[in-house]
């Protein structure tokens, strides 16, 4: 690990900064991405601005349209038990828990939540080449073992897949997060928020160098009554997803009148069609049109040498899933 300086920052604007002041820096809350990225040399900030001191960031509350404003210090485990995340938002609440561990949910925030890095193999083995960890070296995922790895959105550049639960439900629920920088405040659609890799697959997000996330906003439509969330992965504990599903319904008179699927473990970013989520307004909630739907958000898959086998996982699973969600999967 290498050297660093450490300063607790009194307020976000104090934050925004000393991150700005050195293009080294780097933010640290709950810290349970970037220590493990620091201890194997994958990160090596020169500085650590700590936020955690930072009033304002760590509460829920209600917004004046009827949703919810998750603070971007507001532990994971607090986000999920909390009441009004488990009544109105329970894909949310579902997925959060269906991440890491208890004990990493405890520590773990919102923000730090959706800034982690991703979970490859290579990415986190200095000795070999990876194209987001020094771009320009290679991806060594591509022709070496990829279970895990993207069948979507993927590039030459990399195959990497991004590992939160929590976004995909926040993807799914159409939220948008609010950050604060140098040049002011922000809101950013969650759906833009990361990137694809193309060629330049070191950017996982659309931040600018000194924004911090300050807050999530989630809409007041939750899909509290038919949601689903399906993470499968190689063990029940634990473990990153190989396919994950987050889905929210509305019915009305045996109809679909809207419809949200955000699919993880298959990209670089949380993976949403919106015409497959067109399609399916105005249809039964039955198996064949869940499948047509699951076709058109795979369209262009594109299995490797060890994670074919994921475009038919991924279609059964987002049938699976929605058939939960509309309460017909007997």
């Amino acid at each position: 690990m290498n050297s660093f300086t450490y300063t607790a920052a009194p307020d976000a604007n104090t934050a925004a900064a000393l991150l700005t002041a050195d293009k080294h820096a780097q933010l640290i809350a709950g810290g349970t991405n970037l220590l493990d990225l620091m201890k194997e040399n994958v990160a090596q900030p020169a500085a650590l601005i700590d936020i955690n001191n930072i009033d304002g960031l760590d509460g829920i509350t209600t917004l004046d349209n009827g949703g919810l404003r998750l603070g971007a210090l507001a532990h994971n485990a607090d986000t999920a038990y909390h009441p009004l995340v488990e009544q109105k938002y329970p894909l949310l609440a579902k997925a959060i828990l269906s991440g890491a561990s208890a004990q990493l949910r405890n520590m773990a925030t919102n923000g730090g939540n959706m800034m982690q890095r991703t979970r490859c193999y290579y990415f986190y083995d200095t000795s070999t080449p990876c194209n987001k960890r020094e771009p320009g070296t290679g991806c060594s995922a591509i022709g070496g073992y990829n279970r895990i790895h993207a069948i979507l959105g993927a590039s030459d550049s990399c195959i990497a897949t991004f590992p939160s639960d929590m976004c995909n439900a926040l993807a799914a629920l159409d939220a948008t997060i609010n950050v604060t920088g140098p040049e002011g405040d922000r809101v950013i659609a969650f759906t833009d928020f990361h990137r694809l890799p193309g060629d330049e697959p070191q950017l996982d997000n659309i931040l600018k160098h000194g924004e911090l996330i300050t807050s999530i906003d989630l809409p007041k439509n939750g899909f509290e009554k038919n949601y689903a969330y399906l993470k499968l992965r190689d063990r029940t504990s634990y473990a990153f997803a190989l396919v994950a599903i987050a889905t929210g319904l509305e019915l009305q008179d045996g109809l679909i009148k809207n419809a949200r699927i955000a699919c993880g473990g298959l990209a670089h970013k949380p993976w949403r069609k919106p015409e497959a989520e067109d399609y399916l307004i105005d249809k039964v909630p039955i198996k064949e049109n869940f499948e047509a739907a699951a076709d058109i958000i795979l369209n262009g898959a594109m299995g490797y040498k060890d994670n074919a086998f994921k475009i038919e996982l991924a279609k059964r699973a987002i049938v699976r899933n929605c058939l939960t969600a509309a309460n017909l999967n007997n």
